[in-house]
């Protein structure tokens, strides 16, 4: 499994820019980005390998 960095590295600007294009506001996309992290890691316990597909939005 990738370290969380590594993670964090391939994944944070595609998050930050397709929450950018939802809220059109730089602070709110940065924050938001930070908290769908955030949460990620409080909750990496509950991941049963399953995932989706940011891309495919």
């Amino acid at each position: 499994m990738p370290s969380m960095n590594e993670i964090y590295c391939e994944h944070s600007k595609t998050i930050y820019r397709y929450l950018l294009s939802l809220t059109h506001d730089a602070d709110a996309s940065e924050e938001l980005t930070q908290e769908t992290f955030y949460q990620a890691v409080r909750t990496i316990d509950r991941y049963d390998g399953s995932c989706w597909n940011l891309s495919s939005f």
